[in-house]
């Protein structure tokens, strides 16, 4: 127990020092956690192999798997309160056609120029795994964009349209990896299974949206007998809790695997609540804030996560870099199709697709299944080195299409030290 909190103050400290120098090169906190994490992780400082300072393996980097899963429950929890009506009005189809649309598009492409390599260089990836991988490339991370949104407080239609986007994108993906990995499986084992490749996915997706349903409500029903906001936090955050807990689960019934996806109730969970709640955003504010030194420890925790080890295999490398290269396209040009079909604005077309880059956890859950393909460490592997090139630029890229779109302002506000000073004057916010 003793280690296990000295590490976690050690991996706080180190994101925290690693922000401010982060701070002067006009990098992202986001992007400082990250590289901080992979600093004291077990591939850097963390083969020093004393206790406390640092991560000495991957597996005690995985032990602390529940921190990550509760912080991901809380950022997709945030995630659902952009879907409030007033928005889904204006903005609600748009929303959807470009959630789709770009999802299959970059997984359209992917698989093509993979399915290409694979042709022209058999022994290098197999035709499961181009399929496979070109499924994997439609996953968007939505936790990085969250935090930039969130460090940066931008604000405007782009962003709107963004945090929609990449919530809408994890059933998109989970429908098409479960369908690409079905034929994948079936091309090596020669038979096919509707029910994992169709009944599945859209039962997990299903099942996902009533438990999410059924948390909005119920949080909604009890936090009208508590009046104080201590109170009313803690009965958020224990949904939250219960949330993340529950989507976890899985069960069988008549053969068929039932399971649900974590980012997609807790999404909806706070879809549903802020709805229907006349106070959720004084409570979501309050939570915000709560949460602020869990999701610091996630992005750690994924940078400790990143595995070096893939960099010294130029094979992974290669179809990494063609995987990157198209997938990039993908997203760019899915993004801007679909826009222009719905007529969106010059500045949404031209910059959605570049901040849809970063890609992480889901992606990574995605490469552990694809591990039983016959090749599926080659697919394991080119997904921890796209999540390794991705998750360090990702963020930058996200911050810049944003100012670029004049969705991020340059900040007003001084810092706290000086407005708790006796002698200041109360800060003035530059609208």
């Amino acid at each position: 127990m003793d280690t296990i909190l000295i590490s976690l103050a050690f991996a706080l400290i180190a994101g925290l020092l690693m922000s401010r120098a982060a701070k002067l090169v006009n990098l992202p906190a986001v992007t400082a956690y990250l590289i901080a994490g992979l600093l004291i992780g077990p591939f850097c400082l963390g083969r020093l192999n004393i206790a406390g300072v640092g991560f000495n393996s991957l597996t005690q980097v995985g032990g602390f798997e529940i921190v990550s899963q509760t912080a991901l429950g809380f950022i997709a929890f945030a995630i659902g309160n952009e879907f409030r009506l007033k928005d889904l009005k204006v903005m609600g189809r748009a929303a959807i056609t470009v959630g789709i649309l770009q999802a299959v598009i970059t997984t359209a492409i992917v698989d093509l120029a993979l399915v290409v390599l694979h042709f022209l260089f058999p022994s290098v990836i197999s035709l499961s795994s181009a399929i496979t991988l070109g499924a994997i490339a439609a996953a968007t991370a939505p936790a990085a964009t969250l935090m930039v949104v969130r460090q940066y407080k931008a604000e405007g239609p782009l962003t709107k349209l963004l945090l929609m986007v990449v919530a809408i994108d994890d059933a998109v993906g989970l429908v098409l990896f479960s369908v690409s990995f079905g034929i994948a499986s079936a091309l090596e084992t020669g038979a096919i299974s509707i029910v994992s490749v169709l009944v599945e996915p859209l039962l997990e997706i299903g099942c996902s949206l009533v438990l999410g349903v059924i948390a909005g409500l119920l949080l909604n029903w009890l936090e009208v007998y508590f009046h104080s906001r201590s109170k009313r936090l803690a009965l958020a955050v224990a949904f939250v809790l219960l949330t993340v807990g529950f989507s976890s689960k899985t069960f069988v019934i008549g053969g068929v695997h039932v399971g649900f996806s974590l980012l997609l109730v807790c999404m909806i969970t706070g879809t549903v609540f802020c709805n229907i709640c006349e106070t959720s955003e004084e409570l979501m504010a309050r939570v915000e804030r709560w949460t602020a030194p869990l999701n610091m420890l996630f992005f750690i925790l994924s940078g400790a996560e990143l595995n070096l080890t893939v960099l010294s295999n130029p094979m992974v490398i290669m179809i990494g870099v063609i995987y990157i290269i198209f997938r990039s396209a993908g997203k760019f040009g899915g993004s801007y199709l679909s826009c222009l079909m719905e007529h969106t604005s010059k500045e949404i077309r031209t910059h959605l697709g570049i901040t849809l880059l970063p890609q992480a956890g889901v992606a990574l859950g995605m490469a552990l299944t694809a591990a039983n393909l016959s090749d599926g460490a080659m697919v394991r592997s080119v997904v921890l080195f796209s999540v390794l090139i991705y998750e360090l630029v990702g963020p930058t890229l996200t911050k810049w299409s944003l100012t670029q779109a004049g969705e991020i302002k340059p900040e007003g506000r001084k810092s706290s030290r000086e407005i708790n000073q006796p002698d200041s004057k109360p800060a003035v916010t530059l609208k």
